[in-house]
């Protein structure tokens, strides 16, 4: 067969495909980052000051303050949300209670919402006229308030948006174990309470510790939640917030900055440390998890998960409740008014449809090109020193808070003599924004995916004479097309609801919906911002939904193909 050319076959090709690879992450990531970096030793008119402005920082009260704010609400969040999501793990996978498809839904429910809306919710329901704090609205014969707008408020906030990603990384932990280390602990006559930190917890102990740098990070970069309930409460997100866009700071906003991707650098070199560390807890003379029945066990995990399960739905109610009550709490008919976006300060429901647009762009696009550089990386057999630091810039991007890459971009592309400043103030800025934010966990999945296509396939093709590219669509693109679709949700879903990555990049002519919100909350219009918020988290429960009813006709597919090769056999 005459071997067919490529830009995936030959040694040369391989080369100039890496090359252009760490061309293009160094391009997207280390240059906005050098000149960011290079920000925070200048002035306002361009002269070189050295640490003044980090003096300037610690010197001011109000600022230093911050971070000090900062350190705690992470702490707290880290303490609280992991020690949740590793209870409501272990009922998951460790407990024989009913309704586990139900929970485990409801506890992923906070990742289809901009972390303005957690904020949204819990103003609904403690804020001055919060149903909770009003008894609803004197129904009750009890009220609860609380000082909602503060270090209280942003906590609770922070504690719905991390939950879910300490929930996910515990639950793959905890759901692999070696029955026989249990049943030897139960010779050795070892209570419950003495398996469970002699056993448990350290089969799992790097999961809770990558649990608990994801928390912390997340708590410590994030803007939504304390932008809407933190009142007078200051962290460094929304510092950086009021430097740039408050008082056009932007040296100062750039050493903010830079205070604000150190813990994130740090989570992300132990997290990677801690991966390394890790071996296989289940081996193939392991025993799986038997559950035994234990009705108290049971009954007090079932509580626990309807607790939680609870209190996240009642969140979601609430914002939905609200987007329809006409005034609240004066007026509590129902109507469609907030829905009408036209006479609010978020400018229409043009915002949405360009949110749908970048997110649709970004899925697309960033797809495309993460899964092409993975494949790149991964099966190039050229240039290993190349390919170590292409494989570490597309990670490096874990360690990068939105707003830091934001910030970033703002000085990279709105310089003039930048070939590439025609972007600056354009739909593809905040597309590449949005790509390169999201870009690691992509990357790492569409590597996942590839590692586990035996090396076979290529060797065979080779022998053959097939092309390279051939061996790709016929094989490998259909073989991973599950992980390519959770590729492509996860980047649409992240594009929706992020506000931190593209605050500083929107321009005044296309808001997106998730700055629209931030725009109607400052104004006051809280109800319009839930109507919006609730429009998010619908369409991104449906593209969810979606890419279920994809995956599932895949799974089909692939099974039926292998049913007719076994009877054919």
């Amino acid at each position: 067969m005459k071997e067919m050319t490529s830009i995936f076959d030959g040694k040369a090709m391989q080369k100039w495909l890496i090359g252009l690879v760490v061309l293009g992450l160094s391009a997207s990531v280390l240059l906005p980052l050098g000149q960011l970096f290079s920000k925070a030793f200048y002035n306002k008119n361009g002269q070189f000051i050295g640490l003044d402005n980090f003096v300037t920082y610690f010197s001011t009260p109000a600022l230093a303050g911050s971070l000090n704010n900062t350190l705690y609400i992470s702490g707290m969040t880290t303490l609280i949300a992991v020690t949740l999501a590793f209870l409501f793990a272990y009922a998951l996978t460790r407990s024989g209670i009913r309704g586990k498809r139900v929970f485990r839904a409801i506890a992923l429910l906070p990742l289809f919402a901009p972390t303005m809306m957690h904020g949204i919710a819990l103003t609904y329901l403690f804020g001055n006229q919060g149903l909770v704090t009003t008894g609803i609205f004197g129904l009750l014969p009890f009220q609860w308030d609380i000082d909602l707008y503060g270090p209280v408020g942003v906590i609770l906030a922070e504690i719905v948006y991390v939950f879910p990603q300490a929930y996910l990384i515990l639950a793959v932990s905890l759901a692999f174990a070696d029955y026989q280390l249990y049943e030897a602990a139960d010779t050795l006559g070892a209570n419950h309470l003495r398996k469970f930190f002699v056993v448990t917890i350290p089969s799992v102990k790097y999961g809770i510790v990558s649990a608990c740098f994801v928390c912390f990070t997340l708590s410590f970069t994030d803007f939504g939640a304390p932008k809407v309930v933190g009142g007078q409460f200051s962290v460094l997100a929304t510092d950086v917030y009021k430097q740039v866009i408050g008082q056009q700071n932007m040296t100062m906003g750039a050493t903010v900055g830079l205070l604000l991707i150190i813990p994130a650098l740090v989570a992300f070199v132990v997290d990677r440390i801690v991966e390394r560390k890790q071996h296989a807890a289940v081996t193939a003379k392991s025993k799986p998890y038997r559950i035994k029945e234990n009705r108290l066990r049971d009954t007090f995990y079932f509580i626990l998960c309807l607790s939680v399960s609870g209190f996240l739905l009642l969140l979601m109610a609430a914002v939905v409740l609200a987007s329809f009550i006409k005034v609240w709490p004066y007026n509590l008919t129902f109507g469609l008014d907030h829905y009408d976006f036209s006479n609010v300060a978020g400018e229409g429901i043009e915002p949405l449809w360009n949110s749908i647009l970048v997110a649709l762009l970004t899925a697309v696009i960033g797809t495309a090109v993460t899964f092409i550089t993975a494949y790149t990386i991964e099966k190039s057999q050229v240039w290993k020193g190349l390919r170590q630091a292409g494989y570490f810039l597309s990670i490096l991007p874990l360690a990068l808070p939105g707003m830091v890459i934001g910030l970033a971009y703002i000085f990279f592309f709105n310089n003039p003599s930048n070939p590439f400043h025609g972007m600056y103030g354009t739909i593809w800025i905040l597309i590449l924004a949005n790509v390169i934010h999201f870009f690691a966990v992509g990357f790492i999945t569409a590597t996942s995916a590839l590692k586990k296509l035996d090396p076979e396939f290529e060797q065979a093709a080779e022998s053959m004479g097939i092309s390279q590219t051939k061996v790709l669509w016929r094989v490998t693109i259909p073989v991973c097309m599950p992980a390519i679709v959770e590729m492509a949700v996860y980047f649409f879903i992240n594009s929706m609801v992020t506000i931190s990555a593209v605050v500083f990049l929107y321009a005044a002519d296309f808001k997106l919906a998730s700055v629209s919100i931030v725009n109607m909350d400052d104004a006051g219009d809280v109800a319009p911002a839930a109507a919006m918020s609730v429009l998010i988290v619908f369409l991104n429960i449906l593209a969810r939904a979606g890419a279920e009813w994809i995956a599932s006709k895949l799974r089909k597919r692939t099974t039926g193909s292998y049913q007719e090769k076994g009877q054919v056999a």
